[in-house]
């Protein structure tokens, strides 16, 4: 078999990627994305749901699981466990998000782990963290983005809480995750020593949140839903054109005249309503008023010309279809097409962030087959036989 050729920061580097949906998964996803060889294990008799996930088509999964290798391992009976552990001794990453407990249950906690391999790094993702009164609870992305406040401030507020669309409060402890790792490999390599990386989902999300809880504390202030804007940042909205919504952000002293000449109304800079940040805060949507009056009646492309003209941040609202047709996505090879057996259209985000030295790339999409590396990891990785792998398959082991 030839072997693909290294590549990235993080080349040389192996991780064995545990767990399934999204917050432990995306972690993994980072890391093969900039070189380092991630082992997906999924159990033989049930595949990671991802692999059924998308909308009109499952096309979640070749984006997760990119540039993994995937297999089959039954990780609830010792010789599966014991198998892991071989692989654990060669490797530098453990990735978990099971319901805390579970590894332990298993025989395969840190302390049994860095029996075999001191230098090993577990990295593990759940929803509460591995201490805390509440961390053996069931916790998925959504229950993390409102304990962390999230959902509280996502929204218009004359509804209940929203939801952005998209599982964020998973890859957000997902990308700690990596972040913490990261840094746990720099103490690695200066000490020798492995340790635990314990991201929570709920305070990935607090991580985001601002100055939220300061605000609290200090002045008993609590924020709330406020729709498209930020209270007292103005101007900063969605605006309507003639043709769909476009954002402004001139909150700057200097970009607000710049909008206002880019109105014909210079009056406006010189408003003592508008004439400052401060201002401009206390008199927001009286402002925003004024600023949608004049877009109403032009194009969305008419008011960005004169936006860029003037040196003022603006923007359409992407869709899809407007990424796949952006200069500066084509440009920078933002969205990228992918070989796939089955998807002749499959398009998906490249690899973020670019680094100029080590770029990270796009080798595969996730493999259709369960088990796909089984021969690679059970035979090259830990010289396992013939024999033995067909023996480890009849037995259900992989």
């Amino acid at each position: 078999m030839t072997k693909p050729k290294e590549f990235g920061a993080l080349k040389g580097l192996r991780v064995i990627e545990l767990g399934q949906l999204i917050a432990g998964p995306f972690c993994g996803q980072l890391m093969a994305d900039h070189g380092a060889e991630v082992i997906k294990v999924e159990a033989p008799d049930r595949e990671d749901p991802m692999r059924k996930w998308g909308q009109n088509a499952a096309l979640w999964w070749p984006v997760v699981s990119r540039n993994k290798k995937c297999i089959t391992l039954n990780l609830r009976v010792k010789k599966g466990q014991n198998l892991l552990k071989e692989l654990v001794r060669k490797s530098d990453f453990i990735l978990e998000n099971f319901r805390p407990g579970t590894m332990e249950k298993w025989g395969l906690g840190y302390e049994d782990l860095k029996k075999i391999n001191p230098g090993i790094i577990m990295i593990r993702v759940s929803g509460y963290g591995q201490t805390g009164p509440e961390s053996q609870k069931a916790g998925y992305g959504s229950i993390g983005e409102a304990m962390g406040g999230m959902r509280n401030l996502a929204g218009d507020p004359s509804t209940p809480p929203s939801r952005i669309g998209l599982s964020i409060g998973d890859s957000l402890a997902a990308t700690y995750a990596c972040l913490g790792a990261l840094m746990a490999l720099r103490h690695r390599d200066k000490t020798g020593e492995g340790q635990i990386v314990d991201s929570a989902i709920y305070e990935s999300v607090l991580a985001m949140m601002e100055s939220v809880v300061p605000e609290y504390t200090q002045t008993e202030f609590i924020r709330q839903r406020t729709g498209s804007i930020l209270p007292k940042i103005a101007p900063s909205n969605a605006y309507p054109t003639k043709d769909g919504d476009i954002l402004i952000g001139a909150n700057q002293d200097s970009v607000y005249a710049r909008l206002c000449d880019a109105m014909k109304r210079p009056d406006l800079a010189k408003d003592a309503r508008y004439i400052d940040h401060q201002a401009r805060g206390e008199n927001q949507e009286e402002l925003d008023n004024i600023i949608a009056a004049w877009t109403r009646d032009k194009t969305a492309d008419e008011i960005l010309a004169l936006m860029e003209k003037h040196g003022v941040p603006a923007g359409k609202i992407f869709t899809a279809k407007d990424m796949m047709e952006s200069p500066q996505y084509i440009a920078r090879k933002s969205i990228v097409k992918v070989a796939h057996p089955v998807y002749d259209k499959l398009y998906m985000q490249n690899v973020s962030p670019k680094l100029s030295k080590t770029p990270g790339e796009i080798r595969w999409a996730g493999p259709i087959e369960m088990g796909a590396h089984n021969q690679e990891i059970y035979g090259d990785v830990l010289g396992k036989d013939e024999g033995e792998i067909k023996s480890l398959r009849n037995e259900g082991i992989i």
